[in-house]
């Protein structure tokens, strides 16, 4: 099957049987790094890395060139460039990558309105209700790659099947620029060869957990008895399992997706040990979780913190709210009094807050009274501010003086690239 630097793919021939299909999976190619390429054709062929040169900043893609050396999204940039020393690292320009985006969206939805996006650079699409128009399933993903090399100038990989999970397990394989339809009627035979880890949701830790009792295979996961799967992967998971094995997926494409989560972490130039400013980063994540929060007419009932210590191990830590809120002061009193349960062993490398739960603002009714009425006030009066005067033209006095050197630049962004 298809690999990370396009190794191993495979892609179906012209006259490809397509019958019993009608989801597509689309996903850009190398996404960040070939916007990049469009906008510096002298880029074009050559190992690109995109981040922040400088400090401890992360890859948030690599082109496929780069890719081949074992350069990989969200990998720290120092060693991607210990293993591509001749890479090219470019910054990133997010603004354009969504313009890009929006592009890509727009074509996809000249084809059908059921289009599901799942990231900046993907999304699902059916295409059943669309034969009369625009042909088959397969005609419709052929149409749908020339569309976007022709309008926007870059590659998408395509993956056509009867279900999402398929589709979106054929687009991977065909990985780049490619076209895989997987018939309805061959799905079985399809699937069976494949390792676990092509299953989608399957991480790290389950594969390993099933490969160890000898459960390789997307047949084997069929052939295994529920109650052993269950012992591995809990009942839920085992149930899923056993469904995905056998080409079962009720999923439908939704072309609205509410946000589940809102948040903000950073990097911290050097670790740091400071319990003092640990708790003060707390706030100002806080702050701009709120900020999203407001914007976006949610309130959330739950608050997560994310540490990751120096040694890049990793523990989350969340609670839930007395009430709702999209109060940045009620979230950082929430993600201190998580902190204060940490066992700070080593010192901070990340630091994050996440709102969860979330729901639409006053959709739980007008309480008698309101702990947090001043506080709304106040962060009211600061929503107005950022909007006349831009970010940092109003600030808490806890934060004045700190070093910003302390941490790395961070800005509302997309994901890294999923490909």
């Amino acid at each position: 099957m298809g690999r990370a630097d396009g190794s191993g793919r495979i892609v179906s021939p012209a006259d490809a049987d397509d019958s019993g299909t009608g989801i597509l999976h689309v996903d850009m190619d190398a996404f960040y790094a070939s916007v990049e390429v469009l906008d510096d054709p002298s880029l074009r062929g050559r190992p690109i890395v995109i981040g922040a040169p400088e400090g401890r900043s992360v890859v948030s893609s690599a082109s496929y060139e780069a890719r081949r050396f074992g350069v990989r999204s969200a990998m720290p940039m120092a060693h991607a460039l210990r293993l591509c020393p001749q890479a090219i690292v470019v910054l990133p320009h997010f603004d354009r990558y969504q313009a890009v985006s929006a592009q890509v969206m727009d074509v996809f939805r000249s084809f059908t309105p059921l289009v599901e996006p799942l990231s900046i650079d993907e999304a699902f699409l059916d295409v059943r209700g669309a034969r009369r128009l625009w042909g088959s399933p397969g005609r419709i993903a052929r149409l749908i790659r020339e569309r976007i090399a022709a309008e926007v100038g870059i590659t998408a990989s395509v993956g056509v099947a009867a279900t999402k999970h398929v589709a979106k397990m054929a687009s991977t394989m065909s990985k780049p620029d490619g076209l895989l339809i997987v018939p309805g009627d061959r799905t079985q035979e399809f699937l069976d060869p494949k390792p676990v880890r092509a299953i989608w949701g399957v991480g790290p830790m389950a594969a390993e957990a099933l490969e160890s009792r000898a459960i390789r295979t997307i047949g084997d996961v069929r052939q295994t008895p529920p109650h052993v799967l269950e012992r591995i992967v809990g009942p839920a998971g085992a149930e899923r399992l056993a469904q995905l094995a056998r080409g079962i997926d009720a999923r439908e494409v939704e072309t609205t997706r509410a946000e589940k989560s809102i948040g903000h972490e950073e990097t911290f130039e050097t670790d740091v040990a400071d319990v003092e400013l640990l708790r003060a980063e707390l706030l100002r994540l806080s702050d701009r979780v709120a900020v999203r929060l407001r914007r976006a007419g949610f309130e959330a009932a739950g608050v997560a913190i994310k540490v990751r210590f120096s040694d890049f191990s990793t523990i989350t830590r969340s609670a839930t709210l007395p009430d709702p809120s999209a109060v940045g002061q009620r979230i950082g009193e929430a993600s201190r009094e998580l902190l204060a349960g940490v066992d700070l062993r080593l010192p901070v490398r990340l630091i994050g807050v996440r709102a969860e739960r979330l729901r639409p603002a006053g959709s739980g009714g007008v309480a008698l009274w309101d702990d947090d009425q001043d506080w709304k006030r106040v962060e009211g009066t600061l929503d107005d501010a950022l909007a006349r005067f831009g970010k940092g033209a109003v600030t808490r006095a806890a934060f004045l003086g700190r070093a910003e050197s302390r941490h790395l630049p961070s800005h509302p962004r997309p994901p890294a690239d999923s490909d």
